[in-house]
């Protein structure tokens, strides 16, 4: 007897959607249901409900969280998630972009931040964006970030930025998209210490004391891409 054939893999990244408003989340499935490489495996209405659905589909490479949710907030899902399912990468869905709701995102570990009046495209685009462990902030939380930055001046009037070599500036792209040191060491095919001295310099360079400071002064410098 000639055994089935196995279906085909499925190379389409798995999204969940986490919102306390029901009508949110399905607009939000219909935003992303035209994309042939995205799929949403699961919606849910708390964060406690989104960390069960995610212990029962640890194939989610994205969670797409709203901020204001009672019980646990969208940061506190955020940050519980990357300490759970470090390898989900979590967009903060928000109707407000201020600084401070910004920031926590952020020191959460979050990977994007959009406004909820996002079009599809770009929902789909930070969507990817972050599944290839990258960031994302839509035109508005952009601005609010550079508004914000404390730029110290020097004589001229201006800051000058640092001067980066190739591979720092390299792997200064792959600290902002929260790769992990061995994650580096890898892709770049160089040892775990040389990527922590290579990071050691990258922040005695800029003098940033956090990984939010270092963002937004390669934000600021158009260090990376997001």
């Amino acid at each position: 007897m000639t055994p089935a054939p196995e279906p085909p893999a499925d190379h389409r990244i798995p999204v969940l959607l986490v919102d306390d408003h029901q009508l949110v989340l399905e607009g939000v499935r219909v935003l992303l249901l035209p994309e042939p490489d995205l799929r949403v495996v699961a919606t849910c209405t708390s964060g406690a409900e989104a960390l069960r659905c995610l212990a029962q589909h640890p194939e989610v490479q994205v969670a797409v969280v709203d901020l204001n949710m009672p019980q646990m907030s969208g940061v506190q899902l955020t940050q519980a998630i990357r300490e759970t399912h470090p390898q989900v990468r979590v967009i903060a869905l928000s109707m407000f972009h201020d600084h401070a709701s910004i920031q926590e995102v952020l020191a959460a570990g979050g990977s994007g931040y959009l406004l909820k009046n996002t079009t599809g495209t770009e929902l789909a685009t930070a969507v990817r964006r972050a599944a290839a462990g990258r960031t994302y902030f839509n035109a508005e939380v952009g601005a609010t970030l550079l508004d914000h930055l404390d730029v110290p001046a020097n004589r001229d009037g201006a800051e000058r930025p640092v001067t980066l070599t190739a591979r720092e500036r390299e792997i200064l792209q792959l600290i902002a998209g929260e790769y992990s040191n061995a994650d580096i060491a890898q892709k770049l095919f160089i040892s775990e210490r040389t990527v922590e001295t290579h990071r050691k310099n990258i922040f005695t360079k800029t003098k940033a004391k956090s990984i939010v400071g270092l963002i937004q002064y390669a934000l600021r410098h158009k260090l990376i891409l997001l």
